[in-house]
Order: C-alpha cells, then structure tokens, then sequence
C-alpha cells in the first residue's frame, strides 16, 4: 500500500504518544522515522515501530528520557542517553555539538547507552545546514551481531554506519554520505524478508558459509550472516567504527563479555568541524562547486544511470515519495497495527 506521508506521520506520532511519549518527543521520533522513509531508508523508517513497542514492553527504550551528560569541556562532551529515543538524544547532542563547533571551531561528542538513532545521515544533514562539516561512527551493541568479519561465517559485528558530511554551497546542495559497513543494511534484509523477495547476490551467507539470496538465513536457525562491504575494506571500517563508537565513546562494544539483551542500543562517536577555520570560505565553496559540477559531467556507462554525488539518492527519492506516498509491504504493515492494538490505538484510521 501507499500512504501519503503527512498521514503517516500524524499516525505515527499519536501511536508514539500512546504508548507513552510526550507530545514533542512523538514528533521528533515520528518526524524522523517518516523523513527516513522519504529518503528511501525504509530499514530505518516506520518499519522499526513493532521492534519499539517489544522494547518499550520490555523496558529497553524509555520514553521521555533526558540524557546524563557525563562530561563537557566546552568543545568535548559525553552524553549517556539511558536507553531513551536516539532521535532525540542525538539530535540535541548535534545541537551542543554545533553549537561547540561554531564557537571553538571544532566539537567531538560521545554518546553512549541510547536506543536506536535512526538514520545516521540526518545528524550530518543537520551539521551541514549549519554551514559545518561532520564525521559520524556508529555501533550497535545489544542484539546477536549479524555481519560477519571477513574470510567468516559467524555475525561478529553490527552493521555500524559511517556518515560524512560537507555543507553545501549557493550552487551546491550538501554532500551526504551515510552508509552502512555491511553490503546491505539489516533492515533492507527484513523487508525483502517481509514481503518474500530475494536479496541481491553477494550480500549474505548461509551458516555453512556458502552465498545465498535468501533473507530468512537471518530469522530462521542455523543462522547465517551479512557480508561487509569491500572484502576486507567494509570490515576494517565497521571495526574501527566498533572501536570509536563503543570503546572510545565509552558504551562499550559487542563483544560478548558485555550484556547483549538490551533491545537495540547505539553509540555513536561526532567530530564537527568549522570549514572557515581551515580555509577561506569562498575558496571552499568554489572548488565544491567545480568538483561536483567535475563529478556529475562524466559520461555514464549507461546513460540511463547518470553519475550521482552522495545524498542526491536520498532528494531524488525524497521528491518522488513526497508526491506519490510511501511504499509500505503488507507484513510490516500488518505488524505496525499490531503494536499500536497493543498500545489501545488505532493505527489504520485518519
């Protein structure tokens, strides 16, 4: 089915409120859960409501948490989020951090112990509408680890996102690059496993190692895993992501001697950078302008398929699902009305 995303958002946000949100923090939760969706992100998107609902059951996510700042040095800061609603913690802790950055020209922030913060690339677009450049490794930490190291077979490692991003310009819109270190996003796997699609080649192994296209090796004993992106590349990206997110920021990794069943928790390290304070601003804006304009000029192989820069897939699918509503499977559509029965709430009505 399609729903226009306005609808969905309204739903989503009195769903949230039933089950115990404040007013502001539904929004900003269902803002962002639609906004994913928009984007194309449906792994990161309405589609992860029935998992917030077994935690909120569970007491895994707490609604209406403020984080405990456990450190802050003016342009270093440390935020434990107490297992609240991610998209909100983290993005008041891009507040502070932008807000660190335009005064000391640099900001780095931990934050430890919160629930599932979405969509990485909306913290970078949210840095970039400043004017500011920022770095973003996230971990996963709770949960049974689903990607695999490579030359494994075993999950090892979540799927730990890595977003940069640079400000735009005049002429040019923000570069955002937000991506997981794993061949395909965890969610996508649950999609395609919703609606009984196949997954692209080369992304998952079954639990005897050997290639597979079905997503039920994931929900369905012997498990099998989701390959890194690159070989060994995405794997040593999606470590050192491990090690800045969960051991440098100080929430800890997913190493098996920490507790793994704590519904979904995230840490995500920050470093946000003031581009004026290395160079001249006009010329940062000129040599982005000429090499996007350098990029986007190359004659594609398929003309098609034109040569994109990273977060035009996003505003291109934005535009589109903004005009012709948002793609929803029936399985996740189904389980969704689920969990707001399960609040009292209704979620097909108007």
């Amino acid at each position: 089915m399609r729903i226009d995303h306005q609808l969905l958002r309204r739903q989503t946000a009195n769903l949230l409120q039933a089950a115990g949100s404040r007013e502001v923090e539904a929004k900003t939760v269902a803002d962002h859960l639609v906004e994913a969706n928009l984007a194309g992100h449906d792994s990161h998107g309405v589609g992860m409501l029935p998992h917030y609902a077994r935690n909120l059951k569970a007491g895994t996510l707490v609604p209406n948490r403020a984080p405990a700042v456990v450190s802050d040095t003016g342009s270093f800061a440390v935020w434990d989020g107490g297992n609240g609603y991610g998209q909100v913690i983290a993005r008041d802790a891009m507040v502070w951090a932008i807000g660190a950055a335009q005064k000391h020209g640099v900001a780095v922030h931990g934050l430890r112990n919160t629930h599932h913060i979405g969509r990485v690339g909306s913290y970078g677009e949210q840095a970039a509408k400043a004017g500011l450049l920022s770095v973003h490794f996230v971990n996963g930490n709770s949960g049974p680890p689903k990607v695999t190291p490579f030359r494994g077979r075993e999950g090892r490692i979540s799927t730990n996102p890595v977003c940069i991003a640079v400000p735009g310009t005049q002429h040019t819109p923000p570069v955002i690059l937000d991506m997981a270190t794993s061949r395909i996003a965890i969610g996508k796997v649950r999609v395609a496993y919703n609606e009984g699609k196949q997954v692209a080649e080369n992304t998952l192994i079954a639990a005897d190692g050997k290639p597979t296209t079905d997503p039920g090796v994931l929900y369905q004993q012997p498990h099998g895993a989701v390959l890194p992106f690159g070989e060994h590349k995405g794997y040593g990206l999606a470590l050192i992501a491990e090690l800045l997110a969960g051991a440098i920021a100080g929430g800890g990794t997913i190493q098996p001697k920490n507790p793994r069943d704590r519904g979904i928790v995230n840490g995500m390290l920050t470093v946000v950078i003031d581009p004026a304070r290395l160079a001249d601003r006009s010329f940062v804006d000129r040599e982005i302008d000429a090499m996007i304009d350098y990029m986007k000029a190359t004659k594609p192989a398929d003309p098609s398929l034109p040569v994109l820069v990273p977060g035009e897939p996003e505003r291109i699918a934005r535009a589109k699902r903004a005009a012709e509503g948002i793609e929803i499977d029936a399985t996740t559509w189904r389980e969704i009305g689920e969990a707001a029965r399960s609040f009292g709430f209704d979620f097909t009505g108007n």
